[in-house]
C-alpha cells in the first residue's frame, strides 16, 4: 500500500513537469510569432537540367583470361618431363613424355594394313573399270579400305596422346606429375595460364548495371603500383542477378609488360557511370525530410513555398529529381530550418545547381 502511495506521487510529479514543458512551448512559440519577423535570410539554388555522372568503385580479383586444366587422354609411364613450374609454354608445347612403346607398336601395324588396304583398293577400282571383278568384290575392298583408315587414325591418335602438350600459350603455374609417375586418362597433369590479358568480375547493384553497356571503357587501379592506371572495358554484363540484387560484370584488359601483374591479386575498377538522358538536379542540403517523403522549399516571389517532390539517384553532393520541380525553379538549400509555408525570405546568396563538377 505504502508502495501504491509512492508511485502514485511519482506519476502526479511526472505530469505536472509535462504539463509546464507543454505550457512552456506553447508560450515561447507564440511569442516568436509575435515578433512580426519580416523575412529570413536563406541562400538558395537553380533547379537545372544536367546529364549525371556518377563515378563507381569497386575491388575484384584479377583472373587470367585463359587458366586451363591440362589433362591426360593417355595412359603410361612418365619418361621425360619438358616442362616446370614457371616456363613459358607455346601452344602445342610439350610438357611430359609418356612411355609409348606400344602405341608405337600399334601405329606401324595400322600404317602396313592401310597401305595394304589402299593397294587392294586402288587394284579394284582399276579392275571394276575392265569390268573383272563383281560389285561386290569392289564394294568388299573398299570396305576393308575404310575400317583400315580408321584403325590408323585411331592409332595415330594414341599415339599422339602419349605426348602431352599445353593447348593454350601460357605459363605452367603447376605441374602434378614427375618422373616415373603413372598416369591415366582424365588424370590433370598441369595447370597453364595466359596472362597476356587479364579479367576482372565484380557484382554491380541494380541502380547502376543499368547504365553499363559491353564496350564502356574503365580504368583499373591496383595496390602493387600506385598511381599505376590500367585501361580496360566492360566485355560481359549478366542477364541474372544474385539474391542480393548485384549484377556481375566481367571487366577485360591487357597485362604491362612494364608493370605485370599476375592473377589472384586485388586491383580497384573505376566506372563512369552516364545516365542516358539529362535530368532534373537539385543539392542534397536543399531536401528536407526523408527521401521517401521529400520536399523542399521553393522561392517564388519572395515567399517560400513547400512542395512535395520525387527524387531518383543520388549523385555525390547532388539529388536527381524526377518529379515536382521545373527548371530555373529556385530551391532553398540554407536556412530552411527557419522555414514553414508562406514565410517571407530574403535571399542572400544564389548559385546554379550545376555549376559544381562534383559528382556531374
Amino acid at each position: 500500500m505504502k508502495n501504491l502511495k509512492v508511485y502514485s506521487v511519482i506519476l502526479l510529479s511526472i505530469a505536472i513537469v509535462v504539463a509546464v514543458l507543454i505550457r512552456n512551448r506553447a508560450k515561447i512559440k507564440a511569442e516568436t510569432r509575435n515578433l512580426n519577423v519580416d523575412s529570413y535570410a536563406v541562400t538558395v539554388a537553380s533547379v537545372e537540367r544536367k546529364t549525371l555522372t556518377d563515378n563507381l568503385d569497386l575491388v575484384g580479383t584479377i583472373n587470367a583470361s585463359n587458366d586451363v586444366h591440362v589433362v591426360s587422354e593417355s595412359s603410361g609411364k612418365v619418361i621425360k618431363v619438358l616442362a616446370g613450374v614457371g616456363d613459358y609454354e607455346r601452344a602445342g608445347g610439350a610438357i611430359v613424355q609418356l612411355d609409348d612403346k606400344l602405341q608405337s607398336a600399334s601405329l606401324e601395324l595400322a600404317t602396313v594394313n592401310l597401305d595394304k588396304a589402299t593397294k587392294d583398293y586402288d587394284r579394284y577400282k582399276r579392275l571394276y573399270s575392265e569390268h573383272s571383278v563383281t560389285d561386290a568384290q569392289l564394294e568388299g575392298a573398299e570396305l576393308a579400305y575404310q575400317s583400315a583408315n580408321d584403325q590408323y587414325v585411331n592409332a595415330h591418335r594414341q599415339f599422339t596422346n602419349t605426348t602431352i602438350t599445353s593447348p593454350i600459350a601460357g605459363i605452367i603455374t603447376s605441374r602434378g606429375v614427375d618422373l616415373g609417375a603413372y598416369v591415366s586418362p582424365g588424370m590433370v597433369v598441369a595447370e597453364v595460364v595466359d596472362i597476356s590479358r587479364l579479367k576482372i568480375t565484380v557484382n554491380v547493384d541494380e541502380n547502376d548495371v543499368i547504365y553499363f553497356k559491353p564496350g564502356n571503357k574503365v580504368t583499373i587501379l591496383t595496390d602493387v603500383y600506385p598511381g599505376v592506371e590500367f585501361s580496360g572495358y566492360i566485355k560481359s554484363i549478366s542477364s541474372k542477378g544474385d539474391g542480393e540484387h548485384t549484377y556481375p560484370v566481367e571487366v577485360d584488359f591487357y597485362n604491362s609488360r612494364e608493370y605485370p601483374l599476375k592473377a589472384g591479386m586485388f586491383a580497384h575498377v573505376h566506372f563512369s557511370v552516364v545516365s542516358s538522358q539529362k535530368s532534373l538536379v537539385i543539392p542534397r542540403q536543399a531536401l528536407v525530410g526523408s527521401v521517401e517523403n521529400a520536399q523542399v522549399y521553393v522561392v517564388e516571389n519572395g515567399i517560400a513555398r513547400l512542395k512535395n517532390i520525387v527524387v531518383g539517384a543520388t549523385y555525390n553532393s547532388y539529388m536527381q529529381v524526377l518529379n515536382g520541380l521545373q527548371p530555373g525553379e529556385s530551391v532553398v538549400t540554407n536556412g530552411q530550418d527557419n522555414l514553414e509555408d508562406g514565410y517571407k525570405v530574403n535571399v542572400v546568396s544564389q548559385s546554379a545547381a550545376g555549376k559544381s563538377s562534383s559528382g556531374l
